[in-house]
């Protein structure tokens, strides 16, 4: 896999990302993501450079994405814990036909490599407070709960976790940058 930043014209399949990975929650019992996201939002990451794409080549679709940014949502994180260095994991989706391939571990590892190489202390990332296959995904992966937050105006996102950043053990996913076709 290669990583690249998403650019403008890829709020489309961004976008799609997250209605497919709502769609196949539902039947699940899951309404994570149920509600339309602002694309306004997404957005102003894409044009601050926090939005990756992971794609087999440079042309092909993406078989994944994140979002990698500094910022610690105030109604989760305390502000003790918001003047600690860290990078945060948001929008991490992988398309369905990559599920079980452990992508989403290794995108999880690049973003811990990133934080690493920033200086930062911490990988931090809240989940659904509902979606518990999530939440011990998460933890199967090294990440230690911090809390469960119940607050309306978190829209349903209110557990929390953090790993230490670490540099990337395995071979690096390759950092590419994209030629607008």
């Amino acid at each position: 896999m290669i990583v690249v930043r998403a650019e403008l014209g890829d709020l489309a399949r961004l976008i799609k990302f997250r209605t497919d990975t709502a769609a196949w929650l539902r039947p699940r019992g899951i309404d994570q993501w149920s509600l339309p996201f602002p694309p306004e939002h997404m957005t102003a990451s894409i044009i601050r450079g926090e939005v990756f794409l992971f794609k087999e080549t440079p042309t092909s679709d993406a078989a994944a994405t994140v979002t990698l940014d500094r910022e610690a949502d105030e109604l989760l994180w305390t502000p003790e814990e918001r003047v600690v260095d860290a990078l945060y994991v948001h929008k991490l989706t992988v398309d369905r036909a990559y599920s079980g391939s452990g992508l989403g571990a290794r995108i999880l590892d690049w973003a811990g490599d990133q934080a690493a190489q920033q200086g930062a202390k911490w990988l931090r990332l809240d989940a659904w407070t509902t979606n518990s296959q999530l939440q011990a995904y998460y933890l199967g992966l090294g990440f230690k709960h911090v809390r469960t937050v119940d607050n309306p105006a978190a829209g349903g996102s209110g557990w929390v976790a953090q790993r230490p950043a670490k540099f990337a053990t395995h071979e690096r996913v390759a950092f590419s940058d994209r030629m607008s076709s």
